[in-house]
């Protein structure tokens, strides 16, 4: 287990914790609605403090519709996150106001992100979007990932990261290498480039924050059966197969390619810490089906720590009661964990 960031830094000394900043996503969705559920059930899970961005009018609303009891704490400064956490929600307020709300999801983002790169906040947690919110704001980003390589640029990163999207969940972390892209689009997408550098940052992460001392990492094949030796697709044997014999020169415990039938289930999953899939859904179907409501989107990758529930913003749920907050709830938490690990290395956990 890792220290709450609420105990003593690597120096001894006593540190108040350090608030976790959360987007609020759309609020026409459901980021309101798990936010304030997951806040009320805060002691049960034992979350840390978390302050929103958003409109705190919305958020009160979407309270009354819920009908829970959550008083909108509105906040100035970060270091009163904590102290307000325990009676209250704390909101920096980023009002909808004529501007719309596109514009008003984006100066959440831009907002939260900057507090956590920062140092102000432990790490950042971010409710859904709709990609069209980026475009109508003008944006030239396919999603949240996109942008937040172009913020931590914007706030002293040395060079464009190369986010990586990684599913965690208790019973299987998995690392797509093409994301938001046709099927028909991946064969050529997928270069010996991207797998490698999709891997290293992979087993960078698990070693960093994750706390894996000598990861391992298995690679599915592109086609049914790893490609059956050429029978059934190439790409295995001109870009897979190359890609993991130049990360085992490297010293990176890597094996594959694995046919994708058959690396999920329970005994498979022993033999990796985490496995990297071709394509998009080769990734999310198995972590969906385990784990629907727990899954966290962690981006790797990034000079900070960023997890997001894994789902998206379920327009017709929102304001019905229906929405589960136990994914967000998993994204806090593991968000805590990983924000922690990366403080406690830089010895900067300060409010």
């Amino acid at each position: 287990m890792s220290p709450s960031h609420s105990e003593r830094n690597p120096s001894g000394k006593s540190e108040r914790p350090i608030a976790i900043a959360v987007s609020m996503g759309d609020p026409a969705g459901i980021g309101p609605d798990i936010a304030l559920a997951s806040w009320c059930e805060r002691q049960r899970h034992g979350l840390a403090p978390f302050v929103l961005y958003g409109d705190p009018d919305v958020l009160a609303g979407r309270a009354r519709a819920l009908g829970l009891a959550v008083p909108i704490g509105t906040i100035a400064s970060l270091a009163d996150a904590a102290g307000v956490f325990p009676s209250a929600l704390p909101v920096w307020p980023v009002p909808v106001g004529a501007a719309g709300s596109d514009a008003a999801i984006v100066a959440a983002i831009e907002a939260a992100t900057a507090a956590v790169a920062a140092g102000s906040a432990l790490a950042l947690v971010t409710n859904p979007i709709t990609k069209k919110t980026l475009d109508l704001a003008h944006l030239p980003y396919p999603g949240h990932t996109e942008f937040l390589a172009e913020l931590a640029m914007r706030h002293g990163a040395p060079s464009r990261p190369q986010p990586v999207m990684m599913l965690v969940a208790e019973e299987l972390k998995v690392v797509p290498t093409t994301v938001h892209i046709p099927l028909s689009a991946v064969p050529r997408a997928l270069t010996h480039s991207l797998l490698t550098t999709t891997v290293r940052i992979t087993a960078a992460a698990l070693a960093q924050d994750f706390g894996i001392a000598a990861p391992r990492i298995a690679v599915a094949g592109l086609n049914p059966h790893a490609g059956e030796g050429g029978l059934i697709g190439a790409e295995e044997a001109t870009v897979i197969r190359p890609a993991i014999d130049a990360l085992v020169a490297e010293g990176i415990a890597v094996s594959g390619p694995h046919s994708a039938d058959t690396l999920f289930h329970a005994e498979a999953r022993q033999t990796y810490d985490a496995a990297v899939a071709m394509y998009h859904d080769q990734a999310l179907i198995p972590i969906k089906t385990l784990a629907f409501d727990r899954g966290v989107n962690v981006t790797l990758g990034l000079p900070f720590v960023r997890t997001s529930p894994d789902h998206g913003t379920a327009f017709a749920l929102a304001g019905t009661g229906r929405a589960r907050p136990g994914s967000f709830i998993a994204a806090l938490r593991l968000a805590d964990a990983l924000g922690t690990r990366r403080a406690a290395s830089r010895g900067s956990l300060r409010p």
